[in-house]
């Protein structure tokens, strides 16, 4: 059996495109980034531990995210980003765990060096109705300098997973909702069959964007970072 081609995505510092378990080996040998951190300006920016995380989502791994996160910063930072890069649409509830939602819940005002440790892993979960569930995992961490005012540093994410539209096979970019959620069909399309596509129960064809969440609830993106 052929093995299944593994995701790829760019490093956010120097660019380079490389497959998903490439990525996190690059990223600590990385001079882009060991620049940035050596030549970040200490009055201007923190000082403290940061750590590096890798999430993923828990049902379609293809996606995923690795990002630097200060020590000093509360989980509700993190749930922010996440939602802003991922997952926001109707406002749903949120919620970090150990242990797979067993009831070992973290508190979102808990900074995160009072709950990480390198290589333990912590699950999410945005909307406990139509759920996305993420796993995170702390790969590693720094003592040194902020290389952001912000809290969190997107480090690398996924490349758009490859779709070919359902009519010509040519590469989709939209998603019939009622071929989802109506017929049980896929849905994926390119520009030109979207166009003219009879399926409207559920408004015109939605764009395919960068994110687990696209075709659950009310997701319309923008899957950007934001910041």
């Amino acid at each position: 059996m052929a093995r299944k081609k593994q995701s790829r995505g760019n490093c956010a510092y120097c660019g380079v495109n490389l497959s998903k378990s490439g990525i996190t080996k690059h990223l600590s040998s990385c001079d882009n980034r060991i620049e940035a951190i050596e030549t970040a300006n200490p009055k201007s920016v923190r000082q403290g531990t940061f750590y590096h995380l890798q999430v993923q989502d828990c049902w379609n791994p293809g996606f995923w995210l690795h990002l630097e996160m200060d020590g000093n910063a509360s989980l509700k930072k993190l749930d922010d980003y996440l939602r802003a890069i991922w997952l926001e649409c109707c406002g749903h509830l949120s919620e970090f765990s150990i242990g797979k939602w067993t009831g070992n819940n973290i508190a979102m005002s808990r900074k995160a060096g009072a709950v990480f440790r390198i290589g333990m892993e912590i699950d999410y979960v945005y909307d406990f109705g139509t759920s996305s569930e993420l796993s995170i995992k702390v790969v590693n961490a720094r003592e040194g300098k902020s290389t952001t005012r912000y809290p969190i540093a997107l480090m690398a994410r996924n490349d758009p997973p490859e779709a070919l539209c359902v009519e010509c096979g040519k590469p989709a970019s939209w998603l019939c909702i009622e071929c989802l959620y109506e017929h049980e069909q896929e849905g994926v399309l390119c520009g030109k069959h979207a166009k003219n596509h009879p399926h409207e129960n559920y408004g015109d064809p939605m764009p395919l964007l960068n994110s687990p969440r696209v075709g659950m609830c009310g997701y319309d993106g923008p899957a950007d970072p934001p910041y």
